[in-house]
């Protein structure tokens, strides 16, 4: 992988929990020299310690990138010790939830060119996705260079405004969830038909990871997938009834939980 001028003059890894980890992780794997990254973590893991990597309190001078990967409730604790990187030499790639741009350009000052970035829980296994949007001060080339960091973990999508961070949050970010309560709800679904708690789990976690997996992998949309698997007048259409109920199955329900998490993104990134 192509790491820029990180390899000579560094990169700080603010903040190294599970997501910080899996991209410390993954570009390790990628081929950047331990020496080329300091992390700034209080509470350093065995695994980080292990690494090579530089574990410090200090900020170096003029890395080529910050990687901002702390909690949003810590950005303003956190990112002070920073501001003297401001300015324009450092960019800044953040993947602090809810936290907008013009809180950054706020504590760091409007010339320095930042990336927002939004990845969700499965990153931590590299199957995750990422969208990314920069301020007027990230270039082409740095944009790419933030996709690159973040491919280690999953893939990239690029937005057209900063706004549709949002919806983002709301179908990928928050996403994971609904589908581990689709998995719990299944499961105890299958329960209540009289299979054990142990196979109705192992039977509703395999499929959806199953049906996922081919959904990713095939050329057909997933509405053809649906199609495909649906017999006339047979049990997946006597399911599919109830579940497609425009008032009461998952269209009216997801579009009220997706929209219900967009707005509380709004509330929270105000």
């Amino acid at each position: 992988m192509d790491f820029g001028d990180i390899e000579t003059r560094g990169l700080v890894l603010l903040g190294c929990g599970k997501m910080g980890s899996a991209m410390l992780q993954g570009w390790l794997s990628a081929g950047l020299s331990p020496s080329a990254v300091t992390a700034l973590e209080p509470n350093p893991s065995d695994w980080l310690r292990s690494t090579g990597v530089s574990i410090a309190r200090e900020v170096p001078e003029a890395p080529a990138v910050v990687v901002v990967a702390v909690k949003p409730q810590m950005i303003g604790d956190a990112l002070p010790a920073l501001a003297a990187l401001g300015g324009g030499g450092t960019m800044f790639l953040s993947i602090a939830a809810g936290t907008t741009l013009r809180t950054f350009e706020d504590l760091l000052g409007s010339d320095t060119p930042i990336i927002r970035a939004m990845p969700n829980t499965p990153a931590a296994i590299g199957r995750g996705i990422s969208a990314l949007f920069g301020n007027a001060r990230v270039s082409d080339e740095a944009l790419a260079l933030g996709e690159r960091l973040l491919s280690v973990v999953g893939q990239t999508v690029r937005l057209e405004r900063e706004a549709d961070m949002d919806a983002v949050t709301a179908v990928s970010g928050s996403g994971p969830a609904y589908v581990f309560h689709l998995i719990e709800t299944l499961a105890a679904a299958g329960m209540a038909e009289g299979l054990s708690p142990e196979m109705a789990m192992q039977l509703a976690k395999a499929t959806v990871a199953g049906a996922g997996a081919l959904a990713e992998a095939a050329d057909e949309p997933p509405s053809q997938l649906r199609v495909n698997v649906t017999s006339p007048a047979g049990t997946t259409a006597a399911a599919l009834e109830v579940l497609m109920d425009e008032a009461h199955g998952f269209p009216a329900l997801l579009r009220r939980a997706v929209a219900a998490a967009a707005n509380r993104s709004r509330e929270l990134g105000a």
